[in-house]
């Protein structure tokens, strides 16, 4: 693409009032750094680096107003005046820039996980384990006072403006949406009455800090429930919220318990802009548009198609800093692009650890990893450029040392096998990315050649890093040589065709992957219709009401020896995406398996006691890795300076982003 088409997202937005440089927002994330003691120090670090790159707009994760409404008992919180200090140093380190910053506020209403959590309404949610307190009146004006409250003291730390979180089912949602406000009294019943939380609470804002401040508010514009707003609402909603006196509006879509993926790699990109344009329609405010954009053709498209005002992107900004500056400069295939795997951002944030990037480890730790020069640049050889090889490459380039990489095939590893993966198509930037990096810090590349022992034997180098990866683990099964049987490298890329009666042993990772490789759905697959979503906008929440069924041709198995749920060990906040997805498809899910022999009738075992034939005419091998490291024994018994990163250092749980990280360090060490 040419200059001229990102030319609208470098357009600066006016509000009146202020200027934003170009319409590219970085959406609000938590980092972990803003519950951390001495965390707004490293957080400034984070959010600067953005900055100087050219960002128009940052929303930093998610502050509450109040002690009650904390997403976790240690929480952020803007309350009080002394909590302002250390908020300044976010602020002071942005405005060393052209960037805006504004502090999003919100309140976690039944999503609270803790005890003191309150809601419209005392009904639980189904993600938490705590029951939420039914707030009473004098409790909700309040919490409205607590929020202009912590927007007076936003202001005093040096915010540009605040983002009102109202959507993704946190309190405010809760109390527009009839779903979980079942309230009698002048807040619950009429959609004027169950809105009057949200108005009330931008209007009471507007009027403490004035007309010369942002006020971003975060709309629900598609529920996802089936007791959801209705769009007739959801435009009275919005209206409503520009009478009080909101600058934008954001969008929202869904709800953290609702069973619809809205963020993970399996949706389809921009997929929800439609909703944004929507609205344009009925609002004079700049409408931001957000969700699964991540390539700037993919945001530029977003504005050409008048579908928004302004584009929001948050994990792309973990994956690379730089995002905007490397448009400015149409460096788009020097972008480190963010695959929406979630594994070290959204997953480390649930479970309570710092948030990074698995394809950017620097995310996060940018006053702990900084990469400087070496004095006494050496040479420096690497075997295998799977992730762990390019991310230790580029690495050690960067800080001048002479690298020289080998691979026996073409770079990539198992990333190029993921990204045949329907959902994972984006794994293929990632390569690219390391590969155009590595071209620019002249790193000498020799693809298709098999290093040997014999080779390195008398090489002067002055470190050798072996990262040969895997290879896939044969399982003990009689009839493992059958012709009907394949490992999952050769059923991913076609080198041998699969049945229709497929079983796959193994129901970790690369199983799922498989599994969704090889559902061979009809040209007539909708990926809206699939997961009920309602284009059309003609029912409540968005919702069709009935989902359209669209099962495989094929009759997939996947089994497992553990006798536990399959997909256990997926990822926090995308295993349930893959096992509802190939429930959804038909694929029968079997643990607790025992493997008696495979042969021309198929796949003979033991399930729950009882000897089972799956009369399948394929069988494929997702039954773990071995470490490729023979290599490494060699040198190392020479008495070589070698190093083993990867899944050459470890294949169980084969593991992406420590395969990154590992390399990353390594080459900051060298």
């Amino acid at each position: 693409m040419s200059d001229s088409d990102f030319a609208p997202l470098l357009q600066p937005l006016d509000l009146g009032f202020t200027r934003l440089q170009n319409r590219i927002m970085m959406g609000s994330m938590h980092t972990g750094l803003e519950d951390e003691r001495g965390g707004y120090k490293k957080l400034a670090a984070f959010y600067l680096e953005r900055a100087r790159a050219g960002v128009g707009l940052i929303v930093t994760g998610g502050v509450s107003p109040t002690l009650r409404g904390r997403l976790s008992p240690f929480a952020s919180q803007l309350s009080f005046p002394w909590q302002v200090y250390k908020h300044r140093h976010v602020t002071q380190a942005v405005h060393l820039t052209q960037t805006k910053i504004c502090l999003q506020l919100l309140h976690a209403g039944r999503y609270g996980y803790h005890p003191f959590c309150q809601a419209p309404s005392a009904i639980q949610s189904p993600i938490s384990p705590f029951k939420p307190g039914a707030m009473s009146v004098r409790q909700i004006k309040k919490t409205i006072q607590a929020f202009a409250h912590s927007a007076e003291l936003a202001k005093k730390a040096g915010y540009d403006g605040v983002e009102v979180m109202g959507s993704e089912g946190y309190l405010i949602n809760q109390f527009a949406c009839r779903h979980t406000n079942k309230r009698e009294d002048k807040w619950g019943g009429s959609l004027q009455n169950r809105i009057r939380f949200s108005v009330e609470i931008v209007r009471e804002i507007r009027q403490r800090v004035g007309y010369d401040w942002i006020i971003i508010y975060r709309l629900s514009m598609l529920d996802l429930l089936s007791d959801g707003n209705t769009w007739a609402e959801i435009v009275l909603h919005a209206k409503a919220i520009e009478a009080a006196g909101a600058s934008m509006i954001n969008t929202g879509i869904g709800w953290h318990e609702v069973r619809i993926p809205t963020i993970a790699s399996i949706v389809p990109a921009a997929a929800f802009s439609w909703v944004t344009k929507k609205l344009k329609a009925e609002v004079n405010l700049p409408l931001i548009t957000s969700n699964r954009i991540n390539r700037p053709e993919v945001a530029a498209a977003c504005l050409h198609n008048n579908e928004a005002d302004m584009v929001s992107l948050a994990r792309p900004f973990l994956a690379d800093a730089q995002w905007v500056k490397k448009i400015q400069h149409n460096q788009i295939a020097l972008i480190n692009t963010c695959i929406a795997c979630n594994q070290a951002c959204l997953d480390h944030v649930f479970n309570n650890q710092q948030a990074s990037c698995l394809v950017n480890p620097f995310a996060c730790y940018e006053t702990k990893y900084v990469i400087q020069r070496v004095e006494n640049p050496g040479t420096v050889i690497i075997i295998g450029l799977g992730v762990a090889g390019l991310s230790c490459a580029l690495t050690a380039a960067k800080r001048g040392h002479k690298v020289i990489a080998y691979d026996a095939g073409g770079a990539g590893g198992q990333f190029n096998l993921a990204a045949r993966i329907p959902g994972k198509e984006d794994y293929r930037f990632t390569v690219r990315y390391f590969l155009n990096q590595l071209e620019k810090y002249k790193v000498a590349l020799h693809l298709h050649k098999k290093v040997t022992f014999e080779d390195l034997r008398n090489n002067h180098a002055d470190a050798i890093v072996i990262a040969t990866g895997v290879t896939p683990r044969l399982p003990q099964i009689e009839g493992i040589d059958h012709a009907s049987v394949m490992n999952y490298e050769d059923a991913i890329c076609g080198k041998k065709d699969p049945g229709q009666k497929v079983a796959i042993i193994g129901a970790g990772g690369i199983g799922f992957d498989v599994a969704e490789k090889l559902l061979n759905f009809s040209s007539q697959y909708n990926w809206y219709q699939h997961w009920g979503i309602d284009c059309e906008y003609k029912n409540a929440g968005g919702l069709l009401t009935q989902p359209v069924e669209d099962h495989s041709q094929r009759r997939i198995y996947l089994l497992q020896r553990k006798n536990e749920k399959p997909g256990k060990n997926l990822g926090k906040t995308t295993g349930w995406v893959h096992r509802l997805s190939l429930k959804k498809a038909g694929v029968e899910m079997l643990a607790g398996v025992q493997y008696k022999k495979i042969d021309d009738a198929g796949l003979h075992l033991l399930h729950q006691g009882k000897d089972k034939l799956l009369a399948v005419d394929t069988v494929v091998l997702c039954a773990g890795q071995v470490s490729e490291r023979s290599l490494y024994e060699q040198l190392k018994a020479g008495g070589r300076t070698v190093y083993v990163i990867g899944g050459a250092c470890e294949a169980i749980e084969l593991n992406a982003e420590r395969a990154i990280r590992q390399g990353m360090e390594l080459g900051l060490n060298l």
